[in-house]
């Protein structure tokens, strides 16, 4: 290869004044047609002397025409056009070129340097820059030439579609830098390949196929593509396969994708998806779990759209069904083992083998009657032996068994827990409505919250045991058909209630606290731990106000009922009843004073009948005496009867602005007011 030194050594002397001389010799062999066809002077070059010379001319005519032939010797020039020109002068900085013009150009030696072995006589093109600037000198530009050339092939590329070759020269924000024709152009990272692409520094030097997807012509910019080339490829092996798909077809894929419904099989140029449920008989998860990213397998077609375009694929369906050749040894009351892989509110599936699975449902996990929680009890991967109950090959149905692998214990509760007989269990479970007691294993009975205490009513179980706590019980009764035992609690110790009939009597004050309050009315504790009901009407105080928690007052039974133990009492009948008392002894007391006074009026007429007139001033001052005390006895009395008026009055008037529900309480009132007239 020869150097650019080597070139330069013929001119290492040259001026710019020997370039001069040789661009003008340069334009003097570029006319000889000019020489050949001047006429040749009339006269001798030698003959002349100056005054001859000076009296030679021409004619107007003459001289244009020579300068237009002349000129005529010359290649007609545009500005930004481009023009194949020859090596003519090379030195240290410059290339000179002769374009055919009358003056040659200049271009700067590093716009050659991608030229091999540049020397004198070499045909290169180059770009019409200016034909005369400022100084009247040629501009010309072979970087310009070449990036010109450049774009028109890669326009001619784009238009035409062709694949053009180029070299990836950088890495650039968002992808990579490629030189084609000589051009910079641009490959974004999502056009490299199909697939996404993270390293761009591993194509840096790699010299690969390109479409043209892109240009821009004001700014001379164009956007490639090798994507595009992959995909064309694609798209012609995707229309092969896709003419040829058929349901029942095995094809080999490529595992592209893997998500939570799937996965996405590349089939040569054609995507199918392989759904979760068709991958394996048995049950998965998740895909992952079989299957791995750019995993070769067969799969089967097993439908798609009428565009195919949606091609649904199988992989189990490439092996029997499982049920078909299912083991005739497993029958109903043959043990089977497996493990769990899915749990409902019903109840958990147990796989026996990949595609074989029996329900063990909550009522077969245990011979107790106690609710069985599966999603507490079963644990998904759990291993556990099991009885077939029922089996259907032809449904693909099994259901199983746990209890069954053990002894009915039911067949040992007449004799082992008769009616009446009292044992002790361990509270097992609560309810609004009962406490489950477990007897044993398997066996246990439920306590209504209301066979919990003979004088307390209870809201919920939880306010007298608690689960984990033994709990001393007798049973009640024995349900052999529906399996069930009914306990009792308070039965352990006797109905005290018979005795309670003769303590609290009807119409009986005692002092008791209240515990508890609702809408209707309050809870009272009773002596003995005995608890009484209070409607709120009853719990009128004597000042008008309601009685609150943890008051002591007096309370008077109005109803005791012995067969649903309850006791109903009242606070404001107890002070009805007092007011009621004392008036009946104001009463009583008054009429003892008005039978006394009397008397003594009587004796005092008597007296006045014996007594002398100077007696009878002071006679007559007692009976004054007398009967100022009888008016203000009698006063008192009146006043007494209009308060109680006036509390009876107020007392029915919130009687009627607030009616009671309860018939036994009305009936007690009217009881009352029978009471108070007679």
């Amino acid at each position: 290869m020869t150097t650019e030194n080597e070139n330069l050594e013929p001119q290492e002397e040259a001026t710019e004044n020997q370039v001069a001389d040789t661009a003008t010799e340069t334009s003097k062999k570029a006319a000889p047609a000019a020489e050949s066809t001047t006429p040749p002077p009339a006269f001798d070059d030698f003959d002349w002397d100056v005054d001859k010379r000076n009296r030679i001319t021409y004619s107007t005519e003459k001289s244009e025409a020579m300068e237009a032939e002349y000129e005529g010797t010359f290649r007609t020039l545009h500005d930004d056009e481009i023009v194949t020109g020859t090596v003519v002068g090379i030195t240290d900085s410059d290339v000179v070129m002769n374009v055919g013009y009358k003056s040659d150009g200049l271009i700067s030696r590093t716009e050659f340097r991608d030229v091999e072995d540049l020397k004198v006589g070499m045909d290169i093109d180059v770009y019409v820059v200016s034909k005369e600037d400022t100084k009247g000198h040629l501009i010309l530009s072979r970087k310009n030439a070449k990036m010109m050339m450049a774009w028109d092939k890669i326009v001619n590329a784009y238009n035409s579609e062709e694949i053009v070759t180029g070299n990836i020269v950088s890495k650039t924000k968002g992808g990579l830098i490629v030189e084609v024709f000589g051009l910079e152009t641009f490959l974004p990272g999502s056009q490299i390949d199909v697939k996404q692409i993270t390293d761009y520094d591993s194509y840096v030097g790699k010299k690969m196929e390109f479409k043209v997807v892109k240009i821009n012509e004001a700014i001379k910019n164009a956007v490639v593509s090798h994507k595009a080339l992959i995909e064309s490829d694609i798209e012609s092996q995707r229309q092969e396969i896709i003419s040829k798909l058929e349901k029942g077809q095995v094809l080999e894929g490529i595992i592209k994708n893997i998500t939570d419904f799937g996965a996405f099989i590349d089939l040569g140029g054609v995507d199918g998806l392989l759904y979760i449920t068709d991958i394996s008989w048995g049950r998965i998860n998740h895909p992952s779990e079989v299957l791995e990213l750019n995993q070769k397998l067969n799969v089967v077609v097993l439908d798609f759209d009428d565009n195919k375009k949606r091609i649904s694929l199988g992989l189990k369906q490439l092996t029997p069904h499982p049920w078909e050749v299912l083991d005739a040894s497993i029958a109903e009351g043959s043990k089977v083992s497996g493990k769990i892989v899915n749990i409902e509110d019903y109840g958990a599936f147990l796989e026996i083998t990949p595609g074989i699975e029996g329900l063990i449902h909550v009522s077969e996990v245990s011979w107790s009657n106690q609710p069985i929680n599966s999603k507490e009890f079963f644990q998904l991967g759990e291993t556990y032996e099991a009885a077939v109950v029922t089996i259907d090959r032809e449904e693909h149905k099994m259901s199983l068994s746990l209890k069954q692998l053990t002894p009915d214990p039911w067949s040992e509760v007449p004799t082992k827990y008769p009616v009446g007989s009292r044992h002790s269990g361990l509270v097992k479970n609560l309810t609004p409505y009962g406490v489950f007691v477990e007897l044993d294993d398997n066996i246990g009975g439920m306590v209504h919250v209301s066979d919990l205490s003979w004088v307390k009513r209870f809201n919920h179980p939880s306010d007298y045991t608690k689960v984990g706590e033994t709990l001393d019980v007798v049973v009640l009764e024995i349900d052999d058909e529906n399996r069930k035992i009914s306990l009792g609690h308070k039965q352990i110790e006797e109905d005290p209630w018979d005795t309670f009939e003769t303590v609290f009597p009807v119409g009986s004050v005692h002092e008791a606290t209240i515990i508890r309050k609702d809408d209707k009315g309050a809870v009272v504790s009773l002596p003995y731990g005995v608890e009484g009901y209070a409607p709120n009407r009853h719990l009128v105080k004597e000042d008008g106000t309601s009685a609150q928690l943890e008051e002591m007052l007096s309370f008077k039974v109005i109803e005791f009922d012995r067969n649903d133990k309850r006791i109903l009492i009242s606070h404001s009948r107890f002070i009805n009843d007092k007011m009621a008392d004392d008036r009946k002894e104001t009463r009583e007391q008054q009429k003892k004073d008005d039978k006394k006074g009397k008397t003594a009026l009587k004796n005092v007429q008597k007296n006045i009948e014996r007594t002398t007139l100077g007696e009878l001033d002071v006679l007559s001052q007692l009976k004054e005496k007398m009967e100022a005390d009888q008016n203000a006895v009698a006063e008192k009395a009146s006043t007494l009867k209009k308060e109680t008026t006036a509390k009876a009055k107020k007392k029915a008037a919130e009687e009627e602005a607030a009616p009671e529900a309860d018939g036994d309480v009305a009936k007690a009132d009217e009881s009352e007011e029978q009471e108070d007239k007679a």
